[in-house]
């Protein structure tokens, strides 16, 4: 009875790290989508759902410490269990990131882009798909999915230093814009450190599958 019980709350613990994945993927979307379209209300919620993410990468905490302290795993269960705790943090600092560019969305009111917003949904779509790619290799303790995902970070960078580059342009053309070409700059850095969290994520499910500590970034 004791066994099954804890099979049963590590099952969840690893349920409700996919259903963080899930709420945090919203989120990125949901910013990028936002600050695309001027889209003040969908920007708020952005803001207002990052509470439910908060309390869920709570729960997990205490999920996995509760685990260790009355259950004391051992083996490829300890892995995974202190891969949770850690996942859990870079989940949670990727929904913040995501709330970061939905305040965007709300400082500019609605002021035009100094371009068109092509390459930032792009990044977002990116990093997203790093997201879910690196939640599926946790779910199926796929190490070879997760060093696949890491190297998709190469190109995220690539696409971060474009935008970048193009943006400085701007501003060197125009310096009258610098607000406008600076809260750009900082969605795409968002971006790109959402990427390196995503990456962060799959060093950690490498090291439940495997037990080996692996430096990706």
């Amino acid at each position: 009875m004791v066994r099954n019980q804890y099979e049963h709350e590590l099952e969840k613990l690893k349920e409700n790290i996919v259903e963080l994945g899930s709420k945090v993927d919203v989120l990125i979307h949901d910013s990028v989508v936002s600050l695309k379209a001027h889209d003040m209300s969908l920007a708020q919620l952005v803001i207002g759902r990052d509470g439910a993410v908060d309390d869920l990468a709570c729960d997990i905490e205490k999920s996995c410490l509760r685990l260790i302290a009355l259950q004391q795993p051992m083996a490829v269960d300890l892995r995974t269990i202190a891969t949770a705790l850690k996942i859990q943090i870079d989940l949670e600092r990727m929904g913040d990131l995501a709330v970061d560019i939905a305040r965007v969305t709300i400082y500019t009111k609605g002021e035009p882009h100094v371009k068109p917003l092509i390459d930032i949904p792009r990044m977002s779509d990116m990093v997203r798909e790093m997201l879910n790619s690196a939640i599926k290799s946790f779910q199926d303790s796929d190490s070879d999915l997760a060093y696949k995902t890491a190297e998709q970070d190469d190109l995220v960078d690539g696409l971060y230093d474009q935008v970048r580059r193009e943006l400085l342009t701007y501003l060197v053309e125009d310096p009258k814009k610098l607000a406008s070409i600076s809260n750009l700059l900082f969605v795409s850095k968002y971006l790109e450190r959402i990427g390196d969290h995503a990456v962060n994520l799959c060093e950690n499910v490498i090291y439940m599958a495997t037990g080996d500590r692996v430096h990706l970034n």
